[in-house]
């Protein structure tokens, strides 16, 4: 799964969460995910909207980490990638408590399997549903050589969106 990413959020005070998402799309806008909207993840980052994300591609002997703010995309992103998930993966989000505490197993299997014979094709975007974009101020590209003389080159955007490019020492 190369568009898996490992977010990095922070409470209000500092405390770290991280979780691997799936990053849905990158262009001039940022990077895009989808989540619900009552997870810790969005609490995290309606507190404190600054995020991280490390893509780790071992087989390749690569990284890229982002650093920046992080916006709620527009409703109808959100429905678009809604609309971009497997049917099984719709249901099991329709279903789920994201993140509380389940004291029977079972009891969230028959909640799917409820909602499996109940929706049909094309299960609707629920409203707790939504999309963010980290929108990159640091991006950092990492791989290594035979001898492991890690190259890394880190791209900071200025203050006039201009982007400054440094080597880094391993």
């Amino acid at each position: 799964m190369p568009e898996a990413a490992t977010l990095a959020t922070a409470t209000r005070d500092g405390a770290p969460g991280a979780r691997t998402v799936s990053i849905k799309r990158v262009d001039q806008d940022g990077l895009a995910f989808g989540t619900t909207l009552d997870g810790r993840k969005a609490a995290e980052l309606a507190t404190n909207p600054r995020a991280a994300l490390t893509f780790w591609w071992e087989a390749l002997g690569r990284q890229v980490r982002v650093e920046g703010r992080v916006v709620q995309a527009a409703r109808e992103e959100a429905e678009l990638l809604w609309s971009e998930r497997g049917r099984s993966n719709r249901l099991a989000t329709l279903v789920s408590r994201q993140g509380e505490v389940l004291a029977d197993r079972r009891e969230l299997e028959r909640a799917y399997d409820r909602a499996d014979s109940e929706q049909g094709d094309d299960p609707p975007c629920p409203t707790n549903w939504g999309a963010y974009r980290i929108v990159p101020e640091t991006i950092e590209f990492w791989h290594e050589d035979r001898r492991r003389l890690i190259v890394r080159e880190r791209h900071t955007r200025g203050a006039d969106g201009r982007w400054l490019t440094e080597l880094l020492q391993p």
